[in-house]
């Protein structure tokens, strides 16, 4: 393999209700504002993944997708242990939560993100080892799954132009 080839890593942007895993080393970012993102790391074998949820919690069958907190942090586990990971050996980082400035809603949602995210991993004796979370502003996330490495970039506002490259902006 030479040198650049080894170099590479695959890149993916994970949008709202999302997951992902790779037993390759790979970059996966994400824009948050309300919703949170949980980032595993398997230290012995040097994988991760993460997932980007919008709600807490939900208890309607109909309703059960990796959208809410209490259905994509189990599934996240599950998909890496399904790849060898061991509970005893994944740590986590969690990201995002924040509120927007001057919300009329006073739901609080990202706080019960945060809240539903740590009782979690807590439940699954999954140690947080970092998080970036709440406030009022949004993040920009980009994780490395190899390394457990994250970069945040903290923004005023979320616009539809933080999801490029990976979303196609639309010429005028």
């Amino acid at each position: 393999m030479s040198t650049s080839k080894a170099l590479e890593v695959f890149r993916y942007h994970l949008e709202p209700g999302g997951l992902f895993t790779c037993r390759e080393p790979a970059m996966v970012s994400a824009v948050l504002g309300t919703c949170v993102a949980v980032c595993l790391h398997d230290r012995r074998l040097k994988i991760g993944g993460m997932n980007h949820f919008l709600y807490p919690k939900t208890k309607l069958f109909g309703l059960s997708t990796t959208q809410f907190a209490n259905v994509s942090i189990p599934a996240l586990i599950n998909m890496l242990r399904k790849q060898g990971s061991r509970l005893a050996d994944l740590e986590a980082q969690i990201f995002g939560g924040g509120e927007a400035p001057g919300a009329i809603t006073t739901d609080k949602m990202g706080y019960k993100n945060i809240k539903m995210a740590r009782r979690l991993l807590k439940k699954n004796g999954i140690r947080v080892v970092s998080e970036d979370v709440g406030g009022l502003k949004g993040r920009r996330l980009i994780f490395h799954t190899g390394t457990n490495e994250a970069l945040i970039m903290k923004t005023h506002r979320i616009r539809r132009g933080d999801f490029y490259p990976y979303r196609l902006r639309r010429e005028a």
